[in-house]
């Protein structure tokens, strides 16, 4: 049975309009908000979540939590939301912004009380977000992606918060190689698509320090035939979309027989059907044939012959990475096959056997642009908290190769926004100036959180930030672990700009959404069972 770990429901079944409905929503938004709000920083507590199958998942990343948790609220789903937009979109941030998101609408409340309508607040958000963004881009600071160590820095960062924060200069090497892999510039046009192909292989055993970036990639699969080579260097690749089998008709087909020789020919026609294909596959001289589908006993008998090693039903996203490794085409018909689509620039085929399975080695590839991440590590459930932790830097990495800028993090950054908007806000005529101000307030929240995790006293210290920052020195944040206040330029905490704009847009925008909400429905119940359809 499911056991639910957190569920808001804050009496969104009956119908609630006006400013019921908009407090419900501040509540739920509040409570998911409070959820995750001692996970961030380098201090942060984990969260242990059982799934309703009875496993569990240990982490701090707040993606991760939320998407594990169940809520009934639509409000809160809709906070959710935010944090699985922010992880597809920059891939970092996803704490951050849920606690922005969730401030944004409790400083929202006092104006309410105020008997501010919603639009007044809402034009004020929107307002002081454009301010926002403009300061952003002005305290940030441009960065050379060439440069190993000022990479390195960045992403330490990004996982200093994190349970892998130990090897922080593995994980940062494993990152920055992976990304740097997979990028590729097609005329002017870069692309780097880290989901599809840099593919993260956990095997557990042996030491986190074994982990390593393959200039290739890796398959969890084994030879179709014994007597196949399990070692071939500089092999002649051939990947298929198509069985080694004979094909059976498209539709039911049924044959009758009247002769025994009929059927001996039918057996016949299939054996030179097979040996047909693999003539063709052979008039390219392979060394080894890859194919998303099965490969029949003679088809492997006449590749055996032929020295040809087979590896059969590998999956299509596997296949993809190999194609853009090896320099291979994905062929769908074997009559289609000539010598251009074979793959040559894999340097080294090997099949090896890690603990009790084998694995399929692709490597010293040439300007590969797909590569594998070997993960090794004591247990299953750390190799997956490490996983989740390596896709957010290399989500970093991948954001500052887009936008090569960088802005201070530890909190000086929102403290920079807040005290910048503070200022504005006087110049902000009428009643919007309350609800800008509450924005300025609202960006408070990340230092103040990372003070507060980090067991220090939180009105001591953004006192004597909120005066740092007043006299111009916006390069100060608070250092999470001590909870003191350090220049972040000196201290080495940088955040890519994309991440910090992303989190401050989707915050607003979304605290926007929710004010302007003013009735809760429950939607009508599908009604079930047969019936005589009569009306009631």
């Amino acid at each position: 049975m499911q056991a639910p770990v957190v569920v808001l429901n804050t009496g969104a079944g009956e119908r609630q309009f006006g400013r019921k409905a908009q407090l419900s929503n501040i509540t739920a938004a509040k409570t998911v908000a409070d959820i995750i709000r001692s996970c961030l920083g380098p201090k942060a507590m984990l969260k242990m979540l059982l799934d309703p199958m009875g496993g569990i998942v240990l982490t701090n990343d707040g993606h991760a939590i939320l998407r594990e948790i169940e809520v009934a609220h639509p409000a809160a789903k809709s906070m959710i939301e935010l944090s699985r937009t922010q992880d597809e979109e920059v891939g970092d941030g996803t704490t951050t912004v849920i606690i922005l998101a969730g401030e944004m609408l409790a400083q929202a409340l006092p104006q309410l009380e105020r008997n501010i309508h919603p639009v007044i607040i809402i034009s004020a958000y929107k307002r002081a977000l454009a301010d926002a963004l403009a300061i952003i881009e002005e305290i940030s600071v441009p960065v050379n992606i060439d440069d190993d160590e000022a990479m390195k820095t960045l992403i330490s960062s990004s996982i200093g918060t994190k349970f892998v924060s130990r090897w922080s200069d593995l994980m940062c090497g494993l990152a920055l190689k992976a990304t740097r892999t997979v990028t590729w510039d097609q005329g002017g046009h870069k692309e780097v698509d880290i989901k599809r192909y840099a593919r993260v292989e956990k095997i557990p055993g042996g030491e986190i320090e074994d982990s390593m970036v393959l200039d290739g990639v890796m398959l969890n699969k084994d030879i179709t035939h014994p007597k196949m080579r399990r070692r071939i260097e500089n092999p002649r690749i051939v990947l298929l979309d198509c069985t080694l089998e004979y094909k059976k008709g498209e539709s039911q087909t049924n044959i009758e027989l009247a002769r025994d020789e009929d059927y001996t020919r039918i057996l016949e026609i299939e054996e030179e059907r097979v040996k047909e294909m693999c003539d063709q596959i052979l008039a390219v001289k392979p060394d080894l044939v890859i194919t998303e589908k099965g490969v029949s006993d003679l088809a492997q008998h006449y590749l055996v012959k032929a020295n040809v090693t087979a590896i059969r039903r590998v999956r299509k996203t596997d296949n993809n990475r190999i194609a853009r490794a090896t320099g291979a085409t994905i062929v769908n018909d074997v009559r289609n096959l000539t010598g251009s689509d074979v793959g040559t620039q894999c340097g080294l085929f090997e099949i090896s056997k890690i603990g009790d399975e084998y694995f399929t080695f692709l490597t010293k590839c040439k300007d590969p642009h797909a590569c594998t991440i070997m993960l090794r590590g004591p247990s299953k459930d750390i190799l997956n908290e490490i996983e989740r932790n390596l896709q957010d830097a290399m989500g970093v990495a991948r954001n500052v190769m887009f936008h090569p800028r960088l802005c201070p993090g530890g909190g000086a950054t929102e403290m920079a926004v807040a005290v910048a908007l503070e200022r504005k806000a006087k110049g902000v005529e009428g009643v919007a100036q309350w609800p800008y101000r509450a924005v300025a307030e609202a960006m408070e929240v990340i230092p103040r959180t990372l003070i507060q995790n980090s067991g220090n006293s939180p009105i001591r210290v953004l006192t004597q930030l909120r005066a740092k920052h007043a006299e111009g020195l916006t390069s100060w944040g608070v250092d999470g672990d001590a909870g003191k206040l350090v220049d972040m330029k000196e201290y080495g905490v940088w955040e890519p700009m994309a991440v910090k704009m992303q989190s401050v847009k989707t915050a607003v925008e979304s605290a926007c959404l929710l004010l302007r909400v003013d009735d809760i429905c429950a939607a009508k119940q599908a009604r079930t069972g047969g019936g005589s359809g009569n009306a009631d």
